[in-house]
């Protein structure tokens, strides 16, 4: 008979997030794959949980995959589990389930703690649409590409940032996407949880040295689509309001205003002389 598969959440912080139900799947399983087993051991010593573990993480995830499969096969019951918030979000979690679903394998998810949401509800912008890129590619190339699709997003984007990275990363949404209002949550559950709002100059001043780990969330919910905006059914006052929402000032907005509307930047000044 077959075993089951568990995705586990596991605290991102604070360990009173753990659920009563994660902790009697970590004491029942057969064994618990960890992306870092010094990391969950701790966990699991706080609690007085004592398991067999083996490392699951991003750079053994295609080898460990076939071997978890083999076992849960064979009738065992394995948790997979992060070294914080959800399995498959930004962590191992996703190879495993795609593997197990080919192999007719049932995949239980035990539900707790998940950065992404709970970074969102506590933002203050639009939670009726969001997309979640997680962390943005190192390379420049696809770096700039992704954030240029996210440029193209009308509604709330999430990401998820390094400390050390997290001015760059700032500086390259301010220069691809724009000055649009955002909020940056940081240690999340943790002592030193903390949640900055505003434009993104002003979050690249208050980010002056950066600790913990990061999680943006982009309001890009009234940002126009170039591509798909009649410009023609706006009148100026509408078309500067928009600009005036994203944070630019009035020169840049008269400059963009003239460019979406092909007509030279001094008529726009002039209007807004009268």
């Amino acid at each position: 008979m077959k075993g089951i598969i568990y995705l586990v959440a596991t605290p991102i912080g604070n360990l009173d997030d753990i659920t009563f139900r994660a902790l009697k799947v970590l004491k029942e399983v057969d064994l618990i794959a960890a992306e870092d087993t010094r990391h969950t051991l701790k966990l699991l010593n706080h609690f007085e949980i004592t398991k067999s573990l083996i490392s699951y993480h991003r750079h053994n995830e295609q080898t460990k995959t076939e071997e978890l499969i083999k076992m849960v096969l064979d009738g065992k019951n394995i948790a997979i589990v992060t070294d914080a918030g959800t399995p498959g979000i930004s962590d191992p979690g996703e190879e495993i389930v795609k593997s197990a679903i080919k192999h007719k394998i049932n995949i239980i998810p035990i539900p707790g703690a998940c950065a992404l949401i709970n970074s969102l509800i506590v933002s203050g912008i639009s939670t009726t649409q969001f997309s979640f890129f997680g962390f943005l590619p190192l390379n420049k190339k696809n770096r700039k590409e992704t954030l240029e699709k996210i440029k193209k997003e009308h509604k709330t984007v999430i990401l998820y940032e390094a400390p050390h990275k997290l001015k760059n990363t700032l500086e390259d949404i301010l220069n691809i996407i724009g000055n649009v209002n955002a909020c940056i949550i940081r240690e999340l559950t943790k002592i030193h949880e903390e949640k900055l709002r505003g434009t993104i100059e002003e979050l690249i001043e208050l980010c002056v040295e950066p600790k913990g780990e990061y999680v943006i969330i982009l309001d890009l919910n009234n940002v126009l689509n170039e591509e798909k905006q009649d410009f023609s059914k706006l009148s100026i006052e509408e078309h500067y309001l928009i600009y005036e929402k994203q944070g630019l000032e009035k020169k840049d907005i008269i400059k963009q205003i003239a460019k979406d509307r092909n007509v030279p930047k001094n008529e726009i000044y002039q209007f807004f002389l009268k």
